[in-house]
């Protein structure tokens, strides 16, 4: 006998996204105020009205000699409060000319893992060149659906919650 199966997202919360877009918030208020930190963008799924996000995709645009310690701080609560509900959050790195660094590694510790995808582990601190794996587009990095810092700026209409929830708190917050 074969069950109907599901292989979508299943948060533990009737609401994710409200729960996605207050820890992004959150994650943009403290990411915010990194020495280094350029600008911080909303894509991906959580950024359109899906009602079941799979993640939080979370462009950041840095200085390129910045050290990411703080930065990845703010990245593992992010990344901690998705998880909470099931979810995810990936927080990409590019630098001011566009270039894909990489994504932050959740890992608090640089240490060689089997696990790490990253092709130069240890390189960087917090820094995981996962190139191969993912990379975003010159086009997504350069106009993002959203910027969420250092000013709010909308390139697509957004859905409600989104505007509510995020943008307009951000707004509020300057």
């Amino acid at each position: 006998m074969y069950r109907n199966r599901s292989y979508g997202p299943t948060p533990s919360v009737a609401e994710p996204r409200q729960v996605l877009l207050r820890a992004v918030r959150e994650f943009v208020r403290a990411a915010g105020g990194c020495a280094g930190v350029l600008r911080i963008a909303l894509a991906g799924s959580l950024a359109t009205s899906k009602a079941i996000p799979k993640d939080a995709d979370v462009i950041v645009t840095i200085d390129g000699a910045m050290d990411l310690t703080e930065l990845a701080r703010a990245s593992r609560r992010l990344k901690g409060r998705a998880q909470n509900i099931n979810l995810g959050a990936d927080i990409f790195l590019a630098e001011e000319d566009g270039r894909y660094l990489g994504r932050i590694c959740h890992y608090r510790e640089c240490h060689s893992r089997a696990l790490c995808r990253a092709r130069h582990c240890g390189r960087r601190q917090h820094l995981n060149d996962d190139l191969d794996v993912v990379t975003l587009s010159h086009e997504l990095l350069a106009a993002p659906p959203m910027d969420l810092w250092p000013d709010v700026v909308r390139r697509l209409t957004m859905p409600l919650d989104v505007e509510t929830l995020l943008l307009t708190e951000l707004e509020l917050s300057k």
